[in-house]
């Protein structure tokens, strides 16, 4: 067990490190918008690689975000019965879904949108709007976010597998929104 959960803060790591970026993102996102509006608006100019620009970070922003988001534990659940478990159902709940939902749907979703990045990448695929960008880098961002998104449920199934052998303990408090 030792050794799948170094594996477990190996993939946190790296996670941590994309959810920085992700952060970033959002921060030259709206860097990029408020620049944009205040070219267009003073100077009456604006080019359509500074919009796509724009949804290529936020594009990174939600799946480089994904797996970060999956390891604070702050994405969202059907809370229904989740709530009323006890933290040992609740480690249960979450390595049935680890094994039977997310993982698989994140392999099979990273290996139908690789080849969608990969066409774009070796025919220099090129934005069809005037001034437009490069449309592989968008392109990668699906492949790799649904494959970190699967490295981190496969680190969380560690961690509520080794939580349910009582080798570690898991913070399964959920919160049901305000909303």
């Amino acid at each position: 067990m030792n050794g799948l959960l170094a594996l477990s803060r190996a993939i946190d790591w790296i996670n941590e490190r994309f959810g920085r970026i992700a952060d970033y993102c959002v921060l030259f996102a709206c860097l990029i918008s408020a620049g944009n509006a205040t070219v267009r608006y003073l100077f009456s100019y604006s080019t359509n690689g500074l919009l796509e620009i724009q949804w290529y970070l936020f594009g990174a922003v939600v799946l480089l975000g994904a797996s970060y988001t999956l390891k604070l534990n702050e994405h969202v659940r059907v809370d229904l019965v989740y709530m009323m478990l006890s933290d040992r159902g609740r480690l249960w709940v979450d390595a049935i879904g680890f094994v039977f939902i997310l993982i698989p749907a994140g392999i099979y979703l990273t290996w139908l949108s690789f080849p969608f990045f990969w066409q774009a990448y070796v025919s220099d695929e090129v934005s069809q709007n005037a001034g437009g960008l490069m449309l592989w880098p968008a392109k990668l961002l699906l492949p790799l976010g649904f494959f970190l998104l699967t490295l981190q449920g496969l680190s969380e199934l560690i961690k509520r597998a080794a939580a349910l052998h009582g080798d570690i303990t898991v913070e399964t408090h959920y919160e049901k929104p305000l909303q």
